[in-house]
């Protein structure tokens, strides 16, 4: 298997270390501009999807639903938007958006919107997560999976406070952060338009 890359570099062939449920561990033997190989350990991943969700009070005031989560690779709560792996074989993104808001907080979306799609660890992965912005949401019957789910603290936080959060340290993770900064960022550009 040889495949082009950027700027004269091309993989030349994966050798699998390890499978596990959702990834696979691999040594890639690449080939450089000169002619030289290398190696690189690499985690190969389906992706993930995650979603800001969005709801007005009476006063038209935004605020955000967040959950506070056990990371056991971090062995500490993290607060972040609802997320969750592409683990569902041909599932479209939209969907796993969806089924993860329902699952993780009880919302349902009425609009997704695609906020970005960012590579949240190029330096070991090839993981991409699909951040969405969801807006008209309603109830749903939460699922939770697994313990760290099931001990989750759902929080309903005012945007401009989720973005103190940010900028306190006290929201950190990359997706989390990025989804917030794009929402305000997008509500500030609708004000604009708006007039307001």
């Amino acid at each position: 298997m040889t495949e082009l890359g950027a700027a004269g570099f091309r993989r030349i062939a994966d050798r699998e270390i390890y499978q596990g449920y959702i990834w696979r561990v691999v040594v890639g033997e690449f080939e450089d501009p000169s002619g030289d190989h290398f190696e690189r350990d690499i985690v190969r991943s389906p992706g993930a999807v995650a979603a800001v969700p969005l709801i007005f009070d009476a006063e038209g005031q935004p605020s955000v639903v967040l959950l506070a989560q056990y990371r056991p690779a971090y062995e500490r709560e993290l607060i972040e938007i609802p997320a969750g792996m592409r683990d569902v074989d041909g599932e479209p993104p939209e969907e796993t958006a969806r089924r993860e808001l329902a699952e993780e907080v009880g919302l349902a979306p009425g609009r997704l919107d695609e906020l970005l799609a960012m590579l949240p660890q190029p330096g070991m992965s090839d993981s991409t997560t699909i951040i969405y912005l969801a807006t008209e949401c309603t109830p749903a019957p939460m699922q939770p999976h697994g313990p760290e789910e099931e001990h989750a603290r759902v929080l309903h936080v005012p945007l401009p406070e989720a973005l103190a959060m940010v900028e306190a340290g006290e929201i950190t993770d990359a997706k989390s952060v990025a989804g917030l900064l794009l929402t305000e960022r997008r509500l500030r550009a609708a004000d604009s338009e708006a007039g307001v």
